[in-house]
């Protein structure tokens, strides 16, 4: 394994010093584990919200399959107050 020095604000690295402490890690251990997850992450916005797509309570289940059906009964039409 490659040693890399950096340079952190201090805030960060009370952070990761803290957690260290507290998780019984090394500090490397809890770098590490913060990059890999970091990587992880999805680049596609669509891929950060996919597990909320859908889930709008009150709205038909097959909307976008039926959307015409919808439309006609006046879903996305505006309401006088």
């Amino acid at each position: 394994m490659k040693t890399l020095t950096v340079r952190l604000p201090d805030e960060v690295a009370a952070q990761i010093e803290a957690e260290s402490r507290e998780r019984k890690l090394s500090k490397s251990d809890i770098i590490r584990e913060r990059l890999t997850r970091e990587r992880r992450r999805p680049t596609d916005p669509l891929e950060s919200i996919s597990d909320i797509i859908g889930s709008v309570h009150g709205l038909p289940v097959d909307l976008s399959a039926r959307k015409k059906k919808y439309l006609k009964a006046g879903y996305g039409r505006k309401h006088s107050r």
